[in-house]
């Protein structure tokens, strides 16, 4: 990956503590999954935002190897690739997310 194209990850990244690389974006979901992360995000009432992968190919690879994970919706929160849809249910399933986000947000 370029220098510049991981400089733009980044930066979108970094404009909000919960950031998802989704299709489509939080109002829209292109797909079932990453409705499933949209979902799971406002029922716990975390504020966050999206990028959608389907406007820019170069960031729908870019994201794949930035964080070496293949597929979409990807979470990062506070900076850091929290996981994707399986993921995040399996983390709100166990309530293990809502103390992982009241833990990230309040510091």
């Amino acid at each position: 990956m370029d220098a510049s194209l991981q400089q733009r990850i980044k930066e979108l990244i970094a404009t909000s503590p919960v950031f998802v690389f989704m299709k489509g974006n939080k109002l829209m979901p292109q797909c079932g999954f990453s409705n499933n992360v949209v979902q799971i995000l406002q029922a716990l009432g975390v504020p966050f935002e999206t990028f959608d992968v389907l406007s820019d190919m170069e960031i729908r690879q870019g994201i794949k190897e930035f964080s070496d994970w293949p597929t979409v919706p990807q979470v990062y929160l506070n900076g850091e690739f929290l996981g994707g849809s399986d993921i995040l249910i399996e983390l709100y399933n166990s309530g293990e997310l809502r103390e992982t986000l009241t833990v990230a947000l309040a510091s």
